[in-house]
């Protein structure tokens, strides 16, 4: 079961449909709608702000989602994909992104819908990064506008990560 906590006054609340392996740790102010999974080592932390997170988003392994104190929550729509070891902290993810694996997201950036942040890209604070567009380097630059293939297939990675899911639940492993 994984670790879902409060803390000052706020329990995170987790649709029923949430995937969250044994590993992952929930703390305080934090919701997460349906379908969406928090896989082996996630953290996600809404102790001094707010974590939203959307239906059918997937935060893999070893990601950090974190806030700032009463500045900047942090929100991430619906449909995204958030890969290995990424950091979100105090920033908004649109619906249908993909944060690419190792990428850092700071404090009051905007990441726009079906947008492409690289591996190992690094959005500084306040940046916004427009919808549809590759994001990559550290600090992120826009490189191009993302093709109707990139875009379709943030969808289809939502996708499969509800499926996995459901695959180790059939397979035996808790949910919760």
């Amino acid at each position: 079961m994984a670790t879902i906590r409060p803390f000052g006054g706020k329990t995170p609340q987790l649709h029923d449909t949430v995937f969250a392996v044994e590993s992952a740790v929930v703390v305080g102010d934090v919701v997460v709608g349906e379908h969406a999974s928090l896989w082996f080592g996630a953290i996600v932390r809404g102790d001094v702000n707010h974590v939203r997170i959307g239906a059918r988003t997937n935060v893999q392994d070893h990601a950090v989602i974190h806030v700032t104190s009463h500045t900047h929550p942090t929100v991430v729509g619906e449909d995204v994909t958030i890969g290995h070891r990424v950091t979100l902290h105090g920033c908004t993810i649109r619906d249908r992104c993909l944060i690419g694996i190792a990428a850092t997201v700071l404090d009051g950036a905007v990441v726009g819908e079906e947008t492409l942040v690289g591996a190992g890209a690094l959005v500084p604070p306040g940046m916004v990064v427009p919808p549809r567009t590759l994001a990559l380097g550290s600090p992120a630059k826009v490189k191009r506008e993302l093709t109707a293939d990139e875009i379709a297939f943030f969808r289809t990675s939502a996708q499969n990560y509800v499926r996995y899911a459901q695959q180790y639940l059939r397979e035996g492993w808790s949910g919760r």
